[in-house]
């Protein structure tokens, strides 16, 4: 099937992208990752040593970046400039690295981006050649904007990072992704299997997840269930559903030859 999932001039084979945080140890982190088959890993500069505290483990030889795909983010920032300067270090760390994802955060108890830092932080990080993946409410209009500033990605929550309530407003999504000509990433609220596969049937070219996973008794497993739950999702998607009726008016089967009917 010849259908790829391209961020910032990149083809990968899996539209599912994982966190690396809040796992008990990196072999955990290792393992689930694997397990989930993503190919790009977020991990969150503040909060994970890739090289930044020397002497002390590191992601780096956890999943090697010839492997993996880094995206540095920008969780645990409020402004920005907090966020603008976290992604250069990043860059620095990962040897001029190009792909991050920004997010700018409201507040530390709903971790609701604040838009309107998001859009100063996305226009100053694209001007100095970063590939933007940007995390954003799931307004239409901002969405919209986001791409115009020339963002590679917009990743609209489905609900409260970390909430774990699946998808509140399939309606705005399905807006956004009507408008969209960059790949649209669910990113934030997953809870299980099926949220991501709602996701992909909605449309979204991918989901981003982490605390799904690794808050799982068994992250490992719920990696994989996560794997199957987005192939199978853009699997539907690509195949067009059924349209939903109150009943079924007509048969699913063939009624002409049965015994006892008139042809």
């Amino acid at each position: 099937m010849n259908d790829p999932f391209v961020i910032g001039g990149k083809p990968y084979n899996s539209r599912l992208l994982i966190g690396t945080g809040k796992y008990k140890d990196f072999d955990e982190t290792r393992r689930a990752v694997e397990a989930s088959g993503a190919q790009i890993v977020t991990v969150a500069i503040r909060r994970t040593n890739i090289g930044q505290n020397a002497g002390e483990p590191s992601l780096l030889d956890a999943l090697p970046p010839s492997k993996f795909t880094y995206l540095p983010n920008t969780a645990g920032c409020y402004t920005a400039d907090d966020a603008v300067r976290t992604l250069r270090l990043a860059r620095e760390l990962l040897d001029g690295h190009e792909l991050v994802k920004l997010e700018v955060l409201g507040d530390p108890k709903s971790l609701f981006p604040n838009m309107m830092e998001t859009l100063k932080a996305a226009e100053t990080l694209v001007q100095e050649g970063f590939k933007v993946m940007v995390y954003c409410s799931d307004d239409p209009i901002l969405a919209k904007r986001l791409e115009e500033i020339g963002c590679v990605a917009v990743m609209p929550l489905a609900s409260l990072i970390g909430s774990g309530m699946g998808i509140l407003n399939p309606w705005n999504l399905q807006l956004i992704l009507e408008n969209a000509k960059v790949p649209v990433i669910v990113d934030a609220g997953v809870g299980t299997a099926s949220d991501a596969a709602i996701a992909m049937e909605l449309g979204c070219d991918g989901v981003l997840m982490n605390t799904a996973v690794a808050a799982a008794k068994n992250p490992v497993l719920m990696a994989q269930a996560m794997k199957k739950a987005v192939e199978a999702g853009r699997e539907a998607y690509l195949a067009g559903r059924m349209p939903k009726k109150l009943y079924a008016a007509a048969p699913s089967s063939p009624t002409g030859g049965i015994i006892g009917k008139a042809a």
